[in-house]
């Protein structure tokens, strides 16, 4: 019995390690820990005060401050560390409750149909066709505390709709099969079916659409920092970018004051984009690289050897017949 359980969760297991085997996904989620981990332990591990200043003004970076000085004397270090956390925070949480709000009206939308699917689809479009980022500066600018919860929610509330409007159309075309249809045969509730028999296909697409939103929820945390929107005085990646830019780091030929955030947040949307480009390998075989058993096949097809029938011809190669002998 253990053996025959083991064979048959063996395809099942290796079917679900092919994410994590996949070197982008690999590489993607390796940088993404690095910046998990910094991010919960970097204002204990920051060598310096962010805030503090000294009389090291611009100084390029040494053995006492690895990423240099700002224009008072900040060690720029222990200002991207201590950042770190709220950028992180900002597109996770917006990532998360914004993938909640697409899948219960994408999902309820393309499921349910009819005047349920109406209302839902045009209240989507409503929401879609907003401009964000406009939106997010004006309702920070008037909202007093704009603490991190706040930003992020804003984010949430404007960037759900394309992912409802995916999950949607998917539904859609999920609510006729046949495991469905059978599911309502045998007397099972709506909202059991929509959790365990459509939810489970839309894992990978529901995967995605996180991933993109936090990409976008980090930018725009960024983006309304660097522009004054955001509370300044609340440090990350892009309140670094603010002071730098206000303070004309690059005339001044400071670089090392905006070159490490830019590098941050770089790798950062690349380790997310990686992921995401490894989502869609797993979900769409087309686009997996040629490795394992593909490539197996491939030499299999190449080197299937051939039956030798006839006599040598006076080219010296076996299997063939002249012109004259066929004759």
């Amino acid at each position: 019995l253990p053996a025959a359980q083991e064979a048959e969760s063996g395809p099942a297991g290796r079917a679900r390690l092919r994410f994590l085997r996949g070197g982008k996904t690999r590489t993607g989620l390796l940088i993404l820990a690095f910046f998990a981990i910094v991010a919960v332990i970097g204002p204990w591990i920051a060598p310096y005060d962010p805030d503090a200043m000294s009389d090291q003004l611009l100084q390029p970076p040494s053995a006492d401050h690895w990423f240099g000085t700002t224009h008072t004397g900040q060690d720029v270090l222990s200002q991207i560390l201590v950042g770190t956390r709220g950028v992180l925070l900002v597109g996770f949480i917006a990532g998360f409750l914004a993938t909640v709000l697409s899948v219960l009206i994408g999902v309820s939308a393309g499921f349910l149909g009819g005047a349920a699917d109406e209302i839902l689809s045009m209240f989507s479009n409503v929401f879609l066709v907003i401009p964000g980022l406009p939106l997010i500066i004006i309702i920070a600018s008037f909202v007093e505390n704009t603490t991190d919860l706040v930003i992020a929610s804003v984010i949430a509330l404007t960037s759900w709709a394309w992912g409802s409007r995916v999950l949607r159309a998917q539904t859609l075309s999920l609510r006729r099969r046949d495991y469905v249809e059978a599911a309502r045969a045998t007397g099972e509730s709506t909202w059991r079916i929509i959790i365990f028999e459509v939810m489970p296909n839309l894992t990978a697409v529901i995967a995605s659409g996180f991933v993109g939103t936090v990409i976008f929820a980090i930018l725009s945390e960024i983006t309304l920092a660097f522009i004054g929107v955001a509370d300044i005085s609340h440090w990350n990646w892009g309140t670094v970018l603010f002071w730098a830019q206000s303070n004309q780091a690059l005339a001044q030929g400071a670089w090392w004051w905006f070159v490490p955030a830019g590098l941050c947040i770089a790798l950062l949307g690349t380790a997310l984009a990686l992921i995401n480009f490894g989502i869609d390998e797993f979900v769409n075989p087309r686009l997996r690289t040629a490795s394992g058993a593909s490539r197996k096949v491939r030499m299999r097809v190449g080197f299937t050897p051939v039956a030798r029938t006839g006599t040598p011809t006076q080219s010296g190669v076996p299997g063939t017949r002249s012109k004259e002998q066929s004759e």
